[in-house]
């Protein structure tokens, strides 16, 4: 069987699989563990968390290693709770330092004191240490279990080290070098040791980094950076260039989906979700989505006061079939701009350096935008008013608003980015609501306009 058809047949006999009581009870569980530890992880999660407990108590032991290690982060919590000290300890030992910081941040105080002392003395250190970072930092993501070797070895005794302690430290492609005080000096890679002769000391060959970070150093930022210099791993210093720890680039890749991911939902109007959608609970979900919403259509009322103040011009004619196209042509436009520039400060195309090109840029795109739609909502309107005056503004009208659109969708994301907000908020419902409002501003406005205008033109001739 699949392991999703497995898994399924799980759950509708879930009772029977975890008392064994039954035939078919141990036939699933003995199908059970044949299914993939990541498999069985999210199974754990999307079941009710004391029979994920239950479940996960009866794996065998290896297998119970690995399902861990794959587990959400409330899920690893819920677990824990019901392990003894002795399988408690294992699970533990097991998880990367950063991962073991995020877990403590769950617990309460008495279970942070309980668990911390079940870690031995190292491991804690290296947790306490990595609290002391904030978690979207470089700190906060580091993986201190990192060998380094001294500068004034030599090739031989620098692979003597390895061949040692290599079963149970982790070895990265760039070995970092660094002094007796431990400040970060350079690196080397492992085809150096190999190629240099035993005698020679690794001061002499060693290279310096092209990327360093700093600890309280934002992780997008330097995963940013370690995509544009195409660097795989990264060294963490403190101001003082003592080397902390290592970002390595399977870090990266959870970092560049964890910001992906919270842009999208900035971009939504909704503020990051720190926990999977599962786990987080329906009041919170409730209250991040309703007073976004809830504000939106506050500022979205300003569109009708307008509209009632110009009532009786929009009223002459057929102006007011063409409200929603208008309004509408001008969220399109913010929207698209917006979106453009985003991407592009996020891939480092558009930069301090070149700003003021993308603006001259995009100004010229903002004016042949509205030459062109202008031209269209000109033959659009009178092919359904016959009327040149009312064409004349539905014309004048989406050319202003793509203008506007334009430039409003270019400089917000800029802006938010020099006073250090994500320019995703720029995107979204909060630019379409507001390019409402302007766009109606600028029809009622034109419209009036243009027909006092002609009124008084027409007095004139006549």
């Amino acid at each position: 069987m699949k392991s999703q058809e497995i898994l399924r047949k799980v759950k509708d006999h879930l009772q029977e699989v975890i008392q064994h009581d039954s035939d078919r009870g141990l036939f699933l569980w003995e199908e059970l563990l044949k299914v993939h530890p990541a498999d069985i992880a999210q199974f754990l999660t999307n079941i009710d968390i004391e029979d994920a407990q239950n479940l996960f108590i009866a794996l065998p032991n290896k297998l119970k290693h690995e399902v861990f290690s794959e587990l959400s982060l409330r899920t690893k919590v819920g677990v824990l709770h019901a392990l003894d000290e002795q399988d408690r300890v294992e699970a533990l030992n097991q998880l990367p330092a950063d991962e073991l910081a995020d877990v403590f941040e769950l617990l309460s105080d008495d279970d942070l004191k309980r668990n911390l002392q079940l870690l031995h003395k190292k491991a804690r250190e290296k947790v306490l240490e990595l609290m002391q970072f904030p978690s979207d930092s470089a700190g906060g993501i580091m993986d201190t279990d990192v060998l380094t070797l001294q500068e004034d070895f030599t090739v031989s005794q620098a692979i003597s080290i390895l061949q040692r302690l290599q079963p149970s430290r982790e070895v990265y492609h760039q070995l970092y070098v660094t002094n007796r005080q431990h400040q970060l000096t350079g690196y080397v890679n492992l085809e150096d040791l190999v190629l240099n002769v035993p005698q020679r000391r690794i001061v002499d060959f060693m290279q310096k980094p092209e990327l360093i970070a700093t600890a309280f150093e934002d992780r997008e930022s330097i995963a940013k950076q370690m995509v544009h210099y195409g660097e795989l791993n990264v060294p963490v210093v403190d101001k003082d260039d003592h080397l902390l720890g290592v970002i390595p680039g399977s870090t990266l890749v959870d970092v560049l989906v964890e910001e992906a991911s919270e842009d999208v939902q900035k971009i939504s109007a909704l503020t990051p979700l720190k926990y999977p959608y599962f786990e987080t609970s329906f009041a919170r979900l409730l209250f991040e989505r309703g007073y976004i919403l809830l504000a939106l259509f506050l500022a979205q009322s300003f569109s009708t006061t307008i509209q009632k103040s110009y009532e009786s011009t929009l009223q002459l004619g057929s102006l007011f079939l063409f409200t929603t196209m208008l309004i509408s042509t001008g969220g399109n436009a913010s929207s698209q701009t917006s979106a453009v520039v985003i991407q592009g400060m996020a891939s480092g195309d558009i930069t301090g350096a070149n700003i003021f090109r993308f603006i001259r840029r995009e100004l010229l795109m903002a004016g042949m935008l509205s030459f062109i739609l202008g031209s269209a909502g000109f033959i659009r309107g009178y092919i359904t008013t016959h009327s040149i005056l009312e064409s004349v503004i539905i014309s004048v009208t989406l050319a202003l608003i793509v203008l506007v659109s334009v430039t409003v969708g270019s400089a917000v994301p800029i802006l938010l980015k020099r006073l250090n907000i994500d320019p995703a908020f720029a995107a979204g419902p909060f630019l379409a609501t507001l390019m409402d409002i302007l766009g109606i501003l600028i029809y009622c406005m034109v419209a009036q306009y243009l027909m006092h205008w002609f009124v008084a033109w027409w007095t004139c001739v006549i």
